[in-house]
């Protein structure tokens, strides 16, 4: 594991992954192992939000794909937000349902299938972990 590349990185993706990779960790907990409705699921919840926001954010800010330009996987920053938001909105509705498949769809899309195009040759998690 090559931790100098994280030192070497600028400081948008250092903030991206100080809150992607909680936000994994929190997502996962939140969907697999917690008691869903109990205060520490929801507390949890609003973390793991506020982390996926600031994820999105930061992103805006990280151009390594495509130097100076948005690239591609810059398509999953609307969609994390549009996530976020719908999962807000159904809990304020009090619609479980479409609070709990919106927080799957935004925990599979900008986590799991973001997430996978990082572990892809000559990109930051890549060469972390395999180079």
């Amino acid at each position: 594991m090559n931790l100098g590349l994280i030192e070497q990185a600028p400081l948008a993706v250092k903030v991206h992954l100080a809150t992607v990779i909680p936000a994994f960790f929190i997502g996962s907990w939140l969907i697999f192992f917690s008691t869903k409705g109990a205060r520490i699921h929801r507390g949890l919840g609003v973390v793991y939000l506020t982390l996926m926001t600031v994820t999105a954010i930061t992103a805006l800010f990280i151009r390594t794909i495509n130097p100076g330009h948005l690239s591609f996987i810059h398509l999953f920053i609307p969609l994390t937000l549009a996530g976020v938001t719908a999962t807000v909105l159904a809990l304020k509705r009090r619609n479980i349902a479409a609070h709990k498949r919106s927080m799957i769809g935004l925990y599979v899309g900008a986590l799991l299938i973001a997430g996978a195009f990082t572990f892809v040759p000559d990109r930051l998690m890549y060469g972390l972990f395999f180079g």
